[in-house]
């Protein structure tokens, strides 16, 4: 049964991207994300006007009757969500933390393929897996994976994959998920507490996929991407799958007020440092490395084919994703 907290959030939110989904959404993604191409349909008689090039010569000359081939495109896809959910992502300066941005497009993508007749799924990760939700269609499959995504904080890692979401998974996913489970050790409070705190490994996330998912997929890569080494792992992953990275931004990390000394804490190692948010060369210094952050990033996914939408956890979430779905269908028309 899900707390009512829960409930509430997510019929906000099938209410909003809902609407959002049917008004200017599904279009725009339908036209971007095409089929894996052309499937055999059917053999018919030739009729004048027919493309000659389409003759079936087999059954031309078993019928002694010219027939030709009809295909159809192969429309419908896998969608996966791979969804940060780090202690980083906790952090919100504004009207909503970082974590809700990416609940929200989270449901964007959800509907919008749900829409199209295609499949998605959702992979929740920090330092490895924490939660796999297989590939499906329907309605109540998209809502499935908000209410996840939501609920992310209240005892993944001892919840549903432990009380048997596996059962239906095959041995060797289930072996390769207890493998990520003991290679990832979480990192402990600062003063020794006990309590652990979700750090961020890219890398194994995507491995993971490329395990449970044989066939060609689009991945949507939701993070703030603070993390090293992953880069390798992300070409290797675009190479069998059509990979999309969207960056979560707070505004705070691009810029600070100047409201004088204030201690900073890593959420993730829990490394403090006394700054001086009143000093200009301090807040030059954070708006300069937040902007090659952002365009180092985005010269290596583009070297290598992938695109990277950066979104503020504080503004829309809509208005980037259709820009991004814009562009990219320009892009494809040349």
């Amino acid at each position: 049964m899900l707390p009512a907290e829960i409930a509430q959030a997510v019929k906000r939110i099938q209410f909003v991207t809902g609407r959002q989904v049917s008004d200017v959404m599904a279009g725009a993604y339908l036209s971007v994300f095409k089929g894996r191409g052309m499937e055999f349909d059917e053999v018919r008689p030739y009729t004048p006007g027919d493309d000659v090039r389409a003759i079936d010569w087999n059954v031309t000359a078993r019928t002694g009757e010219p027939h030709i081939k009809r295909f159809v495109e192969e429309r419908e896809l896998t969608v996966m969500l791979l969804v940060d959910v780090s202690a980083s992502l906790d952090f919100g300066s504004g009207r909503r933390s970082k974590l809700e941005a990416a609940v929200e497009l989270s449901a964007l993508l959800a509907m919008s393929a749900v829409e199209n007749g295609d499949k998605v799924g959702l992979l929740l990760f920090h330092g490895g897996a924490d939660l796999y939700i297989p590939p499906r269609k329907g309605g109540k499959h998209s809502l499935r994976i908000v209410r996840e995504v939501l609920a992310r904080g209240q005892g993944l890692a001892a919840g549903p994959i432990e009380r048997g979401m596996m059962v239906a998974i095959p041995r060797a996913v289930r072996a390769l998920w207890h493998k990520l489970k003991r290679t990832t050790a979480p990192a402990r409070g600062p003063a020794g507490d006990g309590n652990p705190r979700r750090a961020t490994s890219i890398g194994a996330a995507l491995e993971f996929c490329r395990q449970v998912l044989p066939r060609r997929s689009v991945l949507f890569l939701i993070s703030d991407f603070l993390d090293d080494g992953y880069l390798q792992v992300l070409r290797h992953a675009n190479r069998k799958h059509d990979v999309v990275a969207a960056m979560i931004m707070d505004p705070r990390e691009v810029a600070m007020p100047p409201t004088g000394l204030v201690t900073l804490e890593d959420a993730e190692t829990g490394r403090t440092r006394l700054v001086d948010t009143a000093s200009p060369a301090f807040r030059e210094e954070l708006t300069a490395r937040a902007a090659d952050r952002q365009r180092i990033l985005h010269d290596q996914l583009r070297a290598t084919g992938m695109d990277l939408v950066v979104f503020d956890a504080s503004a829309s979430m809509v208005d980037p994703l259709l820009k991004f779905f814009r562009e990219r269908e320009r892009r494809h028309r040349r």
